[in-house]
């Protein structure tokens, strides 16, 4: 007798815990499993899910060689200059600023960042000297957009 109110109340903690888990109202113990049963289904699809993202991301990874994002724009007495990108790019900021030089630009504020991403922001000025022909943002974004491609040959041989 003793044994089967054990039973009995190993069955009810059980439900109870099942119940709490699978977040069931039901108060019958197949309504119950039933629930549970739905609960582990959804798992299950969720986890497939996640694998998918995860190969997705995986393959993306592996084929990831995009091009950095660059965006010029035109301001009072110069141009800001942004150029992000989802990757560390070793050796880019020198090519960008070979080519500021090319332009005639003085930099004047930069923040720079190539640890896990890169990310810089310049602010640019034309230098008044013997070159006196007028430079405007679509110029700047062809010639640091000319370095980007310049670092990305240089740095596909290694």
């Amino acid at each position: 007798m003793v044994s089967r109110v054990h039973k009995r109340t190993a069955l009810y903690r059980n439900l109870q815990q099942l119940r709490s888990i699978t977040n069931s109202h039901a108060r019958r113990k197949t309504s119950v499993i039933l629930d549970a049963s739905e609960y582990i289904r959804g798992l299950k699809q969720k986890l497939q899910e996640l694998n998918q993202i995860a190969v997705a991301a995986a393959e993306k990874v592996i084929d990831y060689d995009p091009k950095p994002m660059l965006k010029v724009e035109s301001q009072e007495e110069g141009f800001m200059i942004k150029v992000l990108s989802q990757r560390s790019c070793q050796g880019l900021l020198v090519f960008i600023l070979e080519a500021f030089e090319r332009l005639g630009l003085e930099v004047l504020r930069a923040r720079a960042s190539s640890v896990d991403s890169f990310c810089l922001e310049a602010f640019g000025i034309k230098v008044n000297n013997e070159d006196t022909r007028h430079v405007d943002a679509q110029e700047v974004e062809q010639m640091v957009s000319q370095a980007i491609q310049n670092w990305k040959q240089v740095t596909k041989h290694y």
